[in-house]
């Protein structure tokens, strides 16, 4: 693979280790390349890679996260933990869904058998275990064991949660240990009684409690931070503390020689513990390839009975890594094998020599439903084959001999520069980020680029700039967003990256809603944008994003304590009580003064949240007036550069940070995106597959910097959204049609749905509601269509 860059020409890091990594395998065009299930088992996931399952597939419910097999090796039950919550119980052997159930309480990840197999124990949500009778395939519930006593462990949020994740048992199946997700503690409770025994503090966001075979040791992953707690069983006193890798959370035994396994999230390997000395001996890479940036995400493992073999399921490149333990040398990666889109789980049947493979979101389905897959544990044959499909399944682009993309316009004028030493004209990134819409809400009517008209809800009338740049400049229809809400919406938009925490708890009904930085725990270890840009000696201004109202000072200060001092304490972040025409108003206030001092940051990030709307609530503005005033607002702040001296090495990047609202003929991913500089005004339509993480990718290639994860390293660049030839005429901002000062009166289309929903925050009101509420706003009696 090394021999594929010929060229005297030396690309940039990112894109030789992209090169690297995609080898030479299938080569996708870019132009073709389309998000969703392809009727064949295969899919494509909103970042451009393949999914080929190994195995047969039998579908589950929404983001299956946790699961446990039956003592007697005849089912797996599978807890599902998205907005729809259920357990299901699979029949290993007939290898199909055999019955489910929906818990009068929520769920969330633990599952555990009893030793006899006659009693499931779910982890609940609050102050909850979920208790099951399991007979035959069937699950009956029972009363739930209450805990009682969670202590205060935020002084502000005054939470009393202990928000159970994962659970085990002992093997007389008398005591049941609990790793308290929101309350850092773990809980040993007696099950003849329903009583919590005792219960000890931990690290932060514990993950699971994994009790060792002979109930010796009790482990306890600390999901928040970098440690595991090892405590007794009998009395759970803390023997020791052990640091290892970044956000740990799954765990598991040798069964031959006892060592402990821990999965480290954040930075893509497995922290090998001697339980003799309690401490870490060792660490076992799982990135893909030499040098790699984050972004395999593991979370998952098992180890085989002879204890020769694990495998490990890397959720953010869709493979299970099979890693070979032989005693006589150092624990290495022989092989991968291909799965669905974000594998959470992996089990061992030794009686079939299969795995089980939960994949949490399937094939990219707009259905958001997951998979299980059954796959004969391969050969050393096998093994190649497969890891050289996951190779194949994780390109998007290809290196030519002269040192440029294959299918892309590509020499030294090209203002997104590809090799060393190539300078840009761009010296300057807006990047505005905005809320959840679709590409046929939005552009459906736009006459030009894949649309369909009849989904539009948000057309001309209402969004004329978003037309006028969409016209004016590129546009771009094949573009799809990472996320699939705000939380990790803005994760990726920010960051090329949603950690294991954020894809598991943002959604869980007694977790914080964890978005734009609220929680340590979310925090990748690469960082964000601003980051990558100050490290490189680079200006930054923030203006709302990943910032919350001090209700001291009433001042907008920084979630993020790495943003510094570079914000705008008078600019609001999340909140639909100001419109974005009176936020563009103090960007432009302070846009002004740069201009005038000559001194404009390297980059501005600029949060634009309006067009998420406030449904059709009473005496706030209608949906089509929210969005109308976003639309007014990028129309003016691109006037107000493309007049100012800084237009001729400026580049705007609009995007939503999800594109979760509506619907869309392609995909539920796909979204609108504009790319605004006199080096894209070409009014061609851009049919290149892109993802938030090609905006990240261009950004950093502007100015040289090395990537921030997995990501935006393999990103296909906005090559073909950009000209050699520039065109300066400035922009000319348009008013809309639709009256922006228009508020939903008492009748209004499914007003008093709208007022039960929340939001206090981006994208916590529920989703199918919220879509069909604006729908009956925009459309009125036309029929809701088909989720696409």
């Amino acid at each position: 693979m090394k021999k594929l860059i010929k060229s005297k020409k030396k690309l940039i890091s990112a894109v030789a280790l992209t090169t690297l990594l995609l080898g030479s395998g299938s080569i996708y065009a870019a132009s073709s390349l389309v998000v969703g299930p392809k009727g064949d088992g295969t899919g494509v996931n909103p970042h451009g890679w393949t999914l080929t399952p190994a195995g047969t597939q039998v579908d589950l419910g929404n983001k299956p996260f946790g699961g446990a097999i039956s003592p007697d090796r005849k089912y797996l039950i599978v807890s599902n933990d998205g907005t729809t919550k259920s357990l299901q119980v699979i029949d290993v052997l007939q290898q199909k869904v055999i019955s489910e159930v929906k818990p009068s309480e929520g769920l969330f990840l633990g599952v555990v058998f009893s030793p006899d197999g006659k009693t499931v124990y779910a982890s609940g949500v609050s102050n909850k275990i979920a208790v099951f009778q399991f007979d035959n395939g069937m699950l009956t519930e029972k009363a739930p064991i209450v805990m009682q006593g969670a202590k205060v462990i935020d002084p502000v949020l005054k939470m009393t949660t202990f928000s159970p994740a994962g659970i085990s048992i002992s093997s007389d199946g008398k005591f049941l240990y609990a790793a308290n997700n929101m309350n850092n503690s773990v809980s040993m409770i007696d099950l003849a009684t329903g009583q919590i025994k005792v219960t000890a503090d931990v690290g932060n966001h514990p993950y699971t409690a994994f009790l060792t075979h002979n109930g010796g040791m009790l482990y306890v992953t600390n999901w928040g931070e970098s440690s595991i707690s090892v405590l007794n069983p009998n009395d759970l006193s803390v023997v020791k503390t052990i640091p290892v890798g970044l956000h740990p959370n799954a765990i598991a035994e040798n069964p031959v020689n006892g060592m402990i396994y821990v999965v480290n999230s954040d930075s893509d390997e497995i922290s090998v513990i001697d339980p003799a000395k309690q401490q870490e001996i060792q660490k076992i890479s799982l990135a893909p390839y030499k040098g790699a940036q984050v972004g395999s995400i593991p979370n998952a493992l098992t180890i085989s009975q002879d204890g020769k073999t694990m495998y490990v399921s890397n959720a953010g490149n869709n493979d299970i890594a099979v890693v070979d333990l032989n005693d006589k040398k150092e624990p290495v990666v022989k092989g991968l094998i291909p799965t669905a889109w974000y594998p959470s789980g992996v089990f061992i049947n030794e009686e079939t020599k299969q795995l089980l493979v939960m994949n949490a979101k399937g094939l990219a389905s707009n259905t958001r439903r997951g998979s299980l897959s059954f796959i004969n544990i391969p050969d050393d044959k096998q093994l190649e084959e497969y890891s050289k499909q996951v190779q194949d399944n994780n390109t998007i682009y290809k290196v030519t001999g002269n040192g440029w993309l294959e299918g892309f316009m590509g020499n030294d004028n090209n203002p997104i520069p590809l090799v060393e030493g190539q300078k840009s004209p761009i010296k300057h990134v807006i990047y505005v980020i905005k809320e959840n819409k679709k590409y046929d809400q939005v552009f459906g009517d736009l006459g030009k680029g894949n649309g369909d008209p009849s989904l539009t809800q948000y057309g001309r009338e209402i969004t004329p700039n978003q037309h006028k740049l969409a016209e004016q400049y590129v546009t771009i229809d094949n573009f799809y967003d990472d996320a699939e809400a705000s939380p990790d919406g803005h994760d990726w938009t920010v960051g090329a990256i949603a950690n294991d925490f954020k894809e598991k708890s943002y959604r869980q009904s007694d977790h914080l809603y964890d978005y734009e930085g609220t929680d340590p725990a979310e925090y990748s270890e690469s960082g964000h944008i601003w980051n990558n840009f100050m490290n490189h000696g680079l200006t930054f201004r923030d203006y709302g994003e990943f910032t919350r109202k001090d209700t001291t000072t009433n001042q907008w200060v920084p979630n993020d304590k790495s943003i510094g001092n570079n914000y705008d304490i008078n600019y609001p972040g999340w909140t639909l009580s100001v419109t974005d025409l009176q936020r563009f108003d103090e960007w432009n206030n302070e846009f002004q003064q740069f201009v005038k001092n000559g001194n404009l940051p390297a980059l501005e990030v600029v949060q634009m949240p309006g067009d998420h709307t406030n449904g059709t609530n009473p005496g706030t503005y209608t949906p089509q007036a929210f969005v109308a005033q976003n639309d007014l607002a990028i129309g003016k702040m691109v006037e107000a550069v493309s007049h100012s001296p800084y237009w001729k090495d400026t580049a705007i990047f609009v995007v939503e940070d999800d594109a979760q609202s509506g619907t869309d003929h392609v995909d539920a991913h796909r979204s609108t995106a504009l790319v605004i500089s006199p080096y894209t005004q070409t009014g061609k339509v851009d049919s290149t597959f892109y993802s938030t993480s090609s905006m990240l990718r261009t950004m950093e290639l502007f100015f040289g910097l090395k990537p921030m994860t997995q990501f935006d390293a393999s990103a296909i660049p906005m090559l073909n959204a950009f000209t050699i030839h520039p065109k300066f005429a400035p922009y000319e901002s348009e008013q809309p049609q639709y009256p922006i000062d228009l508020k939903n009166g008492q009748n209004a289309p499914m007003a008093q749905e709208s007022m039960k929903l929340d939001f206090s925050k981006p994208d916590a009101a529920d989703p199918d509601t919220l879509n069909h509420i604006l729908w009956a706003a925009t459309k009125g009696n036309q029929s809701y269509p088909e989720k696409k």
